[in-house]
This record gives structure tokens, sequence and C-alpha cells, in this order.
């Protein structure tokens, strides 16, 4: 593999640092860190331009707070000035490079891929029935916490060779233990500790189909004895190399009869279903008139899947309880509801999807999904 040099001056110019800057505040504007740093930002980009050319650039002190969607988590968070510019600037000059070491089965964290790129794949596997009758579905026991700091750094070593950048990660990597959620560099960091992973799987076991979303595996075939197998052999590989542990709770199990519960959707040969608990919140926010652009992001779930009945038992269920379906109109505007999930053919997947038909000036339209990705 070619090791990658002299990239380290092209993260500290000043220009990609003025560039993280204006991408690092996009949709934040009104910030309190983005305002603070405003009133001296020529002088600040100036001074951290200094910093990283003499190598004295250090992380800042983290603040921590806790999540509880989808699951309680406690989030990192760095101030505004230097950290979050330095960290655009560092990715500015190396997504390019992490992204090429990805195998093409990862989409957590990746320009042009995410949930709906991986869920399209899943749907165009899962054509071949005779190869996908059983899922493997695996999940990396507490994954950013366990990043084992010292492999990081020998992974890293194996694909670049600047010293001086490989210093500065040292740096942002021992700034907190394993990798810390909400961190931008945590989300390449995790995807690149994996990567070879990934491709010691593809090349190494042979495994055709096989799908990754941060620490949630599915690996799909057609005999549940080598699945088995191989997710002792894949246990083996991450405690051996990664130092690294599969939850208790992995799953061999026929598609047919259970569906494969992945990035928000349950994947069945025939179909595809909205996860429970994001078609439950839906159905939530619909009750509760929730604002439209709150419908639209749950919208955007929907279309993707077979959703025809789930939609118009949200809309009987607002006109019921309501007397209207006004948030659903204020998003759909002038959209005729009696068209929503009429059945047509996936050419690409030989799925049948039912996508959402609007009549628009007395003519049937179905809107193109959205490319989205995470």
């Amino acid at each position: 593999m070619k090791r990658i040099n002299n990239t380290y001056n092209q993260i500290a110019d000043l220009q990609n640092l003025q560039a993280a800057d204006a991408i690092a505040r996009r949709g934040k504007s009104k910030q309190t860190g983005v305002i603070i740093h405003d009133k001296n930002r020529d002088a600040n980009i100036e001074a951290l331009h200094n910093s990283l050319s003499s190598q004295t650039y250090t992380t800042s002190n983290y603040s921590t707070f806790t999540v509880y969607e989808p699951k309680e988590r406690l989030v990192y968070a760095l101030p505004y000035y230097p950290d979050r510019i330095t960290h655009h600037a560092i990715m500015n000059v190396l997504e390019p490079v992490f992204t090429a070491c990805f195998t093409a089965d990862t989409y957590s964290c990746i320009k042009g891929r995410g949930i709906h790129a991986a869920a399209n794949n899943v749907k165009k596997a899962l054509t071949d029935e005779t190869c996908t009758r059983y899922c493997l579905k695996l999940d990396i026991r507490k994954f950013y916490p366990s990043v084992n700091h010292v492999v990081l750094k020998q992974l890293l070593r194996k694909k670049f060779k600047d010293e001086k950048l490989l210093q500065l990660l040292d740096e942002i990597i021992d700034s907190a233990d394993g990798l810390p959620i909400g961190n931008l560099m945590s989300q390449y960091f995790a995807n690149f500790y994996l990567c070879y992973f990934d491709h010691w799987l593809k090349e190494v076991k042979g495994v055709k189909y096989y799908f990754r979303y941060c620490d949630d595996l599915v690996i799909l075939g057609p005999d549940k004895k080598l699945l088995h197998q191989l997710r002792i052999d894949i246990s083996n590989y991450l405690q051996d190399n990664l130092r690294l542990q599969l939850k208790d709770n992995y799953q061999v199990f026929p598609v047919a009869s259970r569906g494969i519960d992945f990035v928000g959707y349950v994947f069945y040969h025939t179909h595809i279903r909205l996860r429970k608990s994001i078609k439950q919140n839906f159905a939530r926010k619909v009750s509760r008139n929730a604002a439209p652009e709150t419908i639209a992001a749950y919208w955007g779930w929907a279309k993707h899947c077979n959703s025809k009945n789930l939609i118009k038992k949200l809309i009987n269920e607002t006109v019921q309880s309501t007397g209207n379906n006004s948030t659903l109109k204020k998003f759909y505007g002038r959209q005729n509801f009696s068209g929503i999930g009429d059945r047509q053919t996936d050419k690409s997947t030989g799925i049948q999807n039912r996508n959402i038909k609007v009549q628009r000036e007395g003519k049937w339209h179905v809107p193109a999904p959205a490319n989205r990705s995470e």
C-alpha cells in the first residue's frame, strides 16, 4: 500500500484554514462560539496558522453532555475555535485519502453514501434470494469507547508517513479515551479503524453480501452453518487485531421469516418496512401536528419503503382526531393523498416499491427519491 507524505503543510496553509472556517460554520452562524470567533476572525485564523506551522497546537478541553435518543450516549464537544476549524482543515486534505481506503460496503459518515445508499444496496442484494436466505447480524461492544489508541496509531502509520501529520493526529487521538462521540475526526478514525477488517472480510473470507454502518454489521449468505463459523472467525479477528469484542446478542436467522432490521428499515425479499420505533415516532409527530420540517424528515424515511398503509392510516387518524390533516397539507401542499403508495416495480432491484404519487396541474408525478447521506 502506498504511504502518503507531504500533507501537513497543506493542512496548515492559510487558505485551507480559511476554507475550513467557512465549512465549519455552515448552519451555525448564530452559535456562541462562531459569534465570539468572528469578533477577531482574521487574527484567530492567523494565530491558528502559526500554531500549526510551529507544531504547538494542542486540543482544547472537552465539554460533555448526555443524549438519550436513540440510546443513552455521552457526547463530547470542542470549542469552535480553534478545534473544530482545525478538524475541518485536516479533513479537507485527508478525507479523499481515507475514503479511498474504504470498501464500498461501509456507509456511515461518508459523502455520497449514508443510510439510503445502504438501504438501496441491501434491496439489490435481496434480489439474489438463493445467496441471501440467511442473515448474520452483529454489533461491536461499546465501539467508540473501545478503540485502542496504540492500534489506531499503528494503522495510521501504515497509510501515512508524514511525521508532522502523525504527531498532530496522535495529539488529537490522545485528547480523550477511545474515540469521543461528537468529534468530527472520530467519524473518520472509526471507519478507518475497521477498514482493514472490511478488506479482510471481502478479499480473504470472500464474503459477497456485506454491509456495515458504523459498528452495525449485516452479512447475508445461503448457509447458516457457514455464517455461524464466519461469526467465530470475525470475533477472533476483532480480538486479535483490533482489541474489540462482539456483543453477545448476535443473530443468525432466515430472512424470509424475520426480516433484517438495519439502518431504520426491516428488509424482506419481497418488501421493506419502517423500523417500529421510527414508525411510532412518525405517528406521534403527526398526531401532535408537528412542524412541516419535522414531518418532512419522517416522510424522507417513509418514501423509501412500502409505507402505503402507514401513510393512509396516519392521514385517517389525524382527520378523526383533529378534523383535518393540516400538518400534512402544509408539507404536501395541493397534493392528492389518494394516490399515495401506488405499487410499482423498481427495475434496478426487481422489488415492488410503493412510490408516492402527487397530483400537480392535473398530471401524476412521482418524485425522485432524495440522495441523502449521513
